[in-house]
């Protein structure tokens, strides 16, 4: 099934498994997404930001999107595409997307500056891809050094229909997306999904301004799924309590250069990961750090049993 605008609930940026050798681990690939299926998530994003997708040659790009597809089931799968020229990314595109992709997740390039070379990129990226292939709006300034702002945004909506969702990663973001839903409520802007990522670090504020759910990571993808699924049934003290108990392990594993290392480790310590090795360049954990982690973790299974590991 195609991604469409009306996409919710959670969809966890997986990280790309790696034995201590730097190769691929297949084995660990299957548990991962068997994980993800079992814990509620509503989809699934391969090859993002923290997926290392820059380490990664693109036959292994592609061998490691037709894998998560094809154990994912029915579950949609998101691609990221993200590439410097637009002959690569149109090529895997076309390959994933003939392979049950259900859509596509494009970044844009920190060379962008002003608002119509960010419309323009992106008008580019859909004429290489295709016009009939839902893609999905990654803003993420705090990386990508990209300011997109809720009008530049809303342009993007409007004239390019095969965008479908943006994956909100600015912050602090919260007025950004009560801006866009209130263009919605004016009708001056189509719908599309809002997903939000930052390791989900405001979430539960976020769903409170509209958004459908998550497209981020963390080493506990369950607690996001559950805090969706409380605030949607109308418990919401219930799920900021759980958050808030993630709220320091998930803090710790937002830091920039570490966060993928800890998100790794205890997805390791989990029994998900065989290892929490990254592909080189890396920067691997220190041995304070996993005394800090292990910290995080023991004071967290006081609340969330899932943490005893």
């Amino acid at each position: 099934m195609p991604l469409t605008a009306d996409a919710n609930g959670v969809f966890p940026i997986a990280p790309t498994p790696f034995f201590d050798n730097g190769d691929i681990d297949k084995s660990s690939i299957d548990r991962m997404v068997d994980f993800y299926l079992e814990c509620g998530s509503t989809g699934m994003t391969v090859l993002g930001q923290l997926g290392e997708a820059p380490k990664l040659e693109y036959c292994e790009s592609l061998d490691i999107a037709s894998q998560v597809i094809q154990r994912a089931q029915k579950l949609p799968v998101i691609v990221g595409v993200s590439a410097p020229g637009f002959a690569s990314m149109r090529a895997l595109t076309h390959e994933v997307m003939d392979r049950g992709a259900a859509g596509v997740m494009i970044a844009p390039p920190n060379t962008l500056r002003t608002d119509d070379q960010i419309v323009n990129y992106y008008h580019q990226a859909v004429d290489a891809i295709g016009g009939d292939v839902p893609f999905v709006l990654q803003d993420y300034p705090l990386t990508f050094s990209v300011q997109m702002s809720p009008p530049v945004i809303r342009r993007i909506v409007t004239e390019l229909p095969s965008c479908v969702m943006l994956k909100h990663e600015d912050w602090p973001g919260l007025e950004k997306i009560s801006t866009l839903r209130n263009f919605e409520a004016q009708g001056t802007m189509r719908h599309i999904s809002i997903m939000v990522g930052n390791n989900g670090l405001f979430l539960e504020y976020e769903l409170a301004r509209g958004a459908d759910g998550a497209n981020t990571g963390y080493a506990f993808p369950d607690m996001l799924c559950d805090v969706v699924r409380m605030t949607k049934a109308g418990q919401i003290e219930e799920a900021h309590d759980l958050f808030d108990a993630h709220l320091p392990l998930l803090r710790y594993e937002q830091q920039p250069g570490v966060g993928l290392a800890v998100r790794k480790y205890v997805m390791m310590k989990r029994g998900i990961l065989t290892s929490a090795a990254q592909r080189k360049p890396a920067a691997p954990m220190s041995e304070k750090a996993r005394v800090e982690v292990d910290n995080l973790l023991k004071r967290l299974a006081r609340y969330d049993r899932r943490a005893d590991v």
